[in-house]
């Protein structure tokens, strides 16, 4: 297991952030994101899809629960999962069958914590409130697979 902590200076260093993040994602990769609303998961995820030249097509899938991106490498699955109840509604839409798929990631994904592979990457976003444009990321990795993506001097 890897644990980093990142300081996001403001909204443009979380969206390079999530272009490096992006350079070590492959099919069958999950990043779960948590935190406050606003705190900046959408940014990152923005970061993400910016890295696959898909930054103008992002947007919310709060209420659709699920956006598909197509990359010329592999398909991008953003999840919004804030308005399901808890995982069964996750496995009632067929969720879990976009992870081999391709990438996904997963806002509010602690609500279907149990519907999750054991191998997964999750990134925790707190606000600073001493600086209002400071998020501080905490990214940690579950199972083998991903120890190898990160090094604390990437970020």
């Amino acid at each position: 297991m890897i644990e980093l902590k990142i300081v996001s200076k403001n909204a443009l260093h979380t969206l390079q952030i999530g272009k490096i993040l992006a350079s070590k994602l492959k099919k069958g990769d999950i990043v779960i994101l948590t935190g406050d609303l606003g705190s900046g998961k959408t940014k990152l995820t923005e970061g993400i899809l910016s890295y696959f030249n898909l930054q103008n097509e992002i947007s919310s899938p709060t209420f659709t629960i699920v956006n598909e991106y197509l990359s010329k490498d592999t398909p991008i699955y953003h999840f919004d999962v804030y308005r399901l109840a808890d995982s069964s509604e996750f496995f009632a839409i067929g969720g879990e069958e976009y992870f081999e798929k391709g990438i996904s990631i997963i806002e509010w994904g602690e609500i279907i914590q149990d519907a999750l592979p054991k191998e997964y990457i999750q990134i925790n976003f707190d606000r600073n409130f001493n600086n209002g444009n400071e998020r501080i990321l905490t990214l940690k990795t579950f199972g083998e697979k991903y120890d190898s993506y990160f090094k604390e001097e990437m970020f």
